[in-house]
């Protein structure tokens, strides 16, 4: 049984729970004192870390290591990560990014927001973004076959929302318009290309985007600001090496 009304139902339900979440979030947060919002911005890095090492766990698989071999998978992840740096470095993306989110701050944000309007939208558009489900859920219903993944992405991303915007504010909320876009496209792709992405291409970006949610959970936990948005690239370049290394392997 399949669920969905119409093809793009699926990521049309998750920005909706995200747009909810977030505004549940909000409503809830400004009852918080301070140091209750900074002990959940922790929480979430510490969960951050623990989704990362999962993501990083899962994309680590027989299908990877059958496609490019089993040695290769790290040096892949690393490769991508320093040429995905490179490239982010040298054309400034995180200061980019930053710059465009706080014009978006400017326009929708309070000034008490200040300081986590960049934060929040960053993050949550990387936990939303990153991960098997939103590329094979999207794909899935693209070709028709349902909804039901990114129906589940929703629940997960709607509840992730509230503990975002209770600590991040209403940068969250920004996380829709890159996530529609990105999950719209897969969508897209999968009407008019099928199942397009082998398994271990799936496998190389969830590793690569593990990564970077684990620099993110470091960000948030307060350990280390590491300039994820420079590493952004790497989620392209992770499956280019992929392709690259099955040719000769």
């Amino acid at each position: 049984m399949t669920i969905g009304v119409f093809i793009g139902a699926g990521t049309l339900i998750n920005l909706g729970a995200i747009l909810l979440g977030t505004l549940l979030g909000i409503a809830v947060g400004q009852r918080f004192p301070k140091r209750t919002r900074d002990l959940v911005t922790q929480v979430l890095g510490l969960v951050s870390l623990v989704i990362g090492g999962l993501s990083v766990a899962s994309g680590m698989s027989h299908a990877f290591a059958d496609e490019v071999g089993e040695g290769a998978r790290l040096l892949i992840v690393l490769g991508a990560l320093l040429i995905g740096g490179i490239l982010g470095s040298a054309v400034r993306l995180e200061e980019r990014l930053d710059t465009g989110a706080n014009w978006l701050r400017s326009k929708l944000a309070k000034r008490s927001d200040e300081s986590t309007f960049a934060e929040g939208a960053v993050t949550a558009t990387l936990i939303f973004c990153v991960g098997p489900v939103a590329i094979l859920g999207s794909i899935a219903d693209g070709l028709g076959n349902g909804a039901q993944l990114l129906i589940v992405k929703a629940i997960m991303d709607g509840f992730a929302a509230i503990a975002f915007a209770a600590s991040l504010g209403i940068g969250v909320m920004v996380s829709i318009i890159p996530l529609g876009i990105y999950q719209g496209l897969l969508t897209l792709l999968g009407v008019w290309l099928g199942d397009f992405l082998p398994a271990s291409y799936i496998d190389s970006l969830t590793v690569t985007g593990g990564v970077l949610l684990l620099g993110i959970g470091f960000r948030l936990a307060g350990i280390k600001q590491i300039p994820v948005g420079d590493l952004l690239p790497a989620l392209v370049v992770a499956p280019l090496l992929t392709a690259l290394v099955a040719q000769f392997a």
